[in-house]
Order: structure tokens, then sequence, then C-alpha cells
């Protein structure tokens, strides 16, 4: 495992009918809270990934977010991730999502923690 602190993750979405709040069962058609920390998740993920040893990967196991600004459908969202800690296998990362105007949407952090894919599935369908 090569993470290291400072990694930076981003990438950017339109909001679709999808991710509002309405696909979920909610009554406004914004960008829905879930989708967001799938987002935040999704990008934190992905920016390690190419870090980790062969057999590797990372499971969320902490998302500690504000969701600050509603987004309409049809606008675009960006989510940036950095790894700010690594302790063993647990690496933290500050997210944040802004909306294409520049508006803070949410931030916070979010934790992961590297396991060996094998492992953790035997573990996981043993119990």
């Amino acid at each position: 495992m090569a993470v290291t602190l400072g990694i930076k993750g981003f990438e950017e979405e339109v909001v679709t009918e999808e991710l509002t709040a309405t696909a979920i069962g909610g009554t406004v058609r914004v960008f829905a809270t879930p989708m967001m920390i799938t987002l935040m998740e999704r990008v934190s993920r992905v920016s390690i990934t190419p870090f980790l040893d062969e057999g590797q990967d990372s499971v969320g196991t902490l998302v500690n977010v504000t969701h600050e600004a509603s987004v309409p459908v049809g606008k675009k969202v960006r989510c940036e991730s950095e790894v700010i800690d690594i302790d063993r296998r647990r690496v933290t990362f500050r997210v944040e999502v802004r909306s294409e105007d520049g508006t803070v949407v949410g931030r916070g952090t979010h934790e992961r923690f590297i396991v060996d894919v094998e492992k953790f599935i035997e573990k996981t369908y043993t119990k």
C-alpha cells in the first residue's frame, strides 16, 4: 500500500432526476443528501485505488458531512477529496461538493478502511 497524505480526487456530474430527493421518496426535486454522500465516497475511493496493492480495495466506515445548499436538476456539481490522515489501514479524507456557480453544497470528512478483498468477503460470509 502506497497511499500518502495529499492524494486528491475529483469528479463532476450533472444532477439528474435519478439523483434527486424525489427519486428516493422525498418531495423536492433537488440533489439528494444520500446521492451527495455517494459521490463523496466514490471520489475518495477512486482517488486511492491506484495506490493499493493487488487484491486490496477500500470500504467506507464513517461519513461526517453537512449538506448546506440545494442544487436543482440540470445543474453540475463537482466533488473534491483529499487524504488528510492515515492511521495504518484507516484513511481520512476531506470532502467537498460545490455547485457550478461555486457555492458549497456539502463538506466534511470521510473515512475508508483498506481491506484485502478476499479475506474481507470470506469474513463477511462466514458470520
